[in-house]
């Protein structure tokens, strides 16, 4: 399987593939993007600017299951993103986590008090013929996934 530097390099290095795949008007910014937030460092796996949309989209990666505390850090990214980057003109940070694998009943759990639009997704092994797929798990309106926003 990937590990998170695995992950990222195979996305970054077919970006154009992956940006096609959610829609167009996607503008890539960076990939482990430093954000300064009062002297701290952090660094957002990918980030990236909807041309259509006028928003950030945050992509966190993770080689493992999902777990609870990864929407925590990722709700933090897009939090930073809005406060830091995001000027009046900007509709709200977007933000995707992409695991190894989740639990559909601890996703919806974890996002039932998450009011930002924050999505988590899951892929499989390319060796394995796979590949990144959408999150099924909706019940929290304010959560959307990338391919939905982007339609």
């Amino acid at each position: 399987g990937y590990d998170e530097r695995e992950l990222q390099k195979e996305l970054v290095d077919k970006i154009s593939d992956f940006l096609l795949e959610f829609d167009e008007g996607f503008a890539y910014i960076g990939k482990e993007y430093h954000l300064n937030i009062n002297g701290d460092d952090f660094y957002i796996d990918l980030l990236f600017y909807n041309l259509k949309l006028h928003s950030y989209i945050v992509i966190e990666l993770k080689s493992e299951k999902f777990k609870p505390e990864h929407l925590g850090q990722l709700n933090f990214y897009v939090t930073a993103v809005n406060r830091e980057l995001k000027t009046d003109r900007d509709n709200a940070t977007i933000g995707l986590l992409i695991c190894k694998d989740k639990n559909d009943v601890v996703c919806e759990y974890s996002l039932e008090q998450i009011f930002q639009p924050i999505g988590i997704s899951f892929y499989y092994n390319k060796q394995e013929g796979n590949y990144i797929h959408e999150n099924k798990n909706e019940q929290n309106t304010g959560t959307k996934t990338i391919k939905k926003i982007g339609k």
